[in-house]
C-alpha cells in the first residue's frame, strides 16, 4: 500500500493506493474503516485490471477535517483523485459507511463514474418506509442515537469508543464489537479478517475521532443528493445477517436507487459478503469501462 498526498483548496487529501492495473477503481472506506484493504480483495481487483485508490475521507489519516461535511462533499475529492491519477473515467466501490459516498459519486459524477458497487451500504436516515435502526446491533444503535442527540453527545460517545479500539488487535475484535457481529461474521474474523479490521480501526483512529464523527453526522442529515436520480449502473449488495447495516437498508436501496442491480444475499453478513461482491461485481465494472 502506498500513501499519496494531494493538496487541494479544501486542505490535504490522503489517497491509499493498492493493486496493479490500467483502470481506476475509486474505493470509499467504511466508518471507521480507512486503511489497508485485504490482500484477497486487492488481488481480485488487480486480476480485473484495476488499481485501487482509496479516498481517505476528511478527518481520517492525513486528510484535513471538514467540519459539517455532507455525503455529497466527497464528490469533488473523487474528481480530484481521478484527475491526479490521470483518469477521465473510473469505477467505484463503497463498503458500509462508504456506501452513501459511492452513491454520491454515481449520482453526481455520471460522466466519469461508469459504474458503482454499494456494498452493505447505509440508506438515508429519513427515508420514507425505512426504520433506520431496526435490526442494528446495540453499538450502532448507541452511535446513531448519539449522532441524533447532538455534537457533544456524539463526541463523548466516540471518545469512549476510541479508547477501546485505538490499539485493538485481531483476536480482540470480536469482544470489542460483539453486538455487531452475527455468527457468519464472527467466523470470518476468526478465519483471518480480524487483524485486517483491527489494522483499519487503528489507522482510522490514530489522529482522533473526527473522521468517524463527521461521517456519523453526515449520515443522519440530508445527503445533498437524491438516490433516485442515479442513472449510472449501480449494484446494491446486502447480506441478510448484517447487524451493522441491516437487511432493510439494502432492500430500501434496491427499491429506490436508479438503475440498480440487486444482490440481496441470504446467509451473508456485513463482512463475509465482500469477497463475493468483488469476485462477481468487478467484472461488470470492467466491462462498463471498456464500452
Amino acid at each position: 500500500m502506498q500513501s499519496q498526498i494531494l493538496e487541494l483548496p479544501s486542505g490535504t487529501l490522503e489517497l491509499l493506493i493498492q493493486g496493479e492495473g490500467d483502470e481506476l477503481l475509486v474505493y470509499h472506506h467504511g466508518t471507521p474503516g480507512a486503511g489497508r484493504l485485504p490482500d484477497d480483495l486487492v488481488a481480485e481487483a488487480s486480476a480485473q485490471g484495476f488499481r485501487i485508490a482509496q479516498v481517505v475521507r476528511p478527518g481520517y489519516g492525513q486528510s484535513t477535517r471538514q467540519p459539517g461535511r455532507t455525503v455529497a462533499d466527497v464528490v469533488p475529492l473523487v474528481a480530484a483523485t481521478a484527475d491526479a491519477l490521470g483518469h477521465d473515467r473510473f469505477a467505484s466501490v463503497g463498503w458500509s459507511g462508504g456506501g452513501p459516498h459511492v452513491l454520491a459519486t454515481a449520482a453526481l459524477l455520471p460522466d466519469r463514474c461508469v459504474g458503482a458497487i454499494c456494498l452493505a451500504g447505509v440508506a438515508p436516515f429519513n427515508a420514507d418506509g425505512l426504520d433506520f435502526l431496526a435490526g442494528m446491533g446495540q453499538d450502532n444503535i448507541d452511535e446513531f442515537g448519539a449522532a441524533i442527540a447532538g455534537e457533544s453527545e456524539l463526541e463523548q460517545f466516540l471518545v469512549g469508543m476510541r479508547e477501546s479500539m485505538k490499539e485493538v488487535t485481531g483476536p480482540e475484535i470480536v469482544d470489542v464489537i460483539e453486538s455487531l457481529l452475527p455468527a457468519v461474521d464472527q467466523r470470518f474474523l476468526v478465519a483471518g479478517f480480524g487483524e485486517v479490521l483491527a489494522t483499519q480501526f487503528r489507522f482510522s483512529l490514530v489522529s482522533g475521532i473526527w473522521g468517524w464523527f463527521e461521517d456519523s453526522r453526515a449520515f443522519v442529515k440530508d445527503w445533498g443528493f437524491d438516490v433516485s436520480t442515479i442513472a449510472v449502473p449501480t449494484q446494491v449488495w446486502q447480506g441478510s445477517e448484517d447487524l451493522m447495516v441491516p437487511f432493510g437498508h439494502g432492500t430500501w436501496l434496491s427499491e429506490h436507487v436508479g438503475s440498480a442491480t440487486v444482490r440481496l444475499e441470504l446467509g451473508e453478513g456485513h463482512l463475509s459478503i465482500a469477497a463475493k461482491a468483488f469476485a462477481e461485481g468487478l467484472p461488470t465494472l470492467k466491462t462498463a469501462l471498456a464500452s
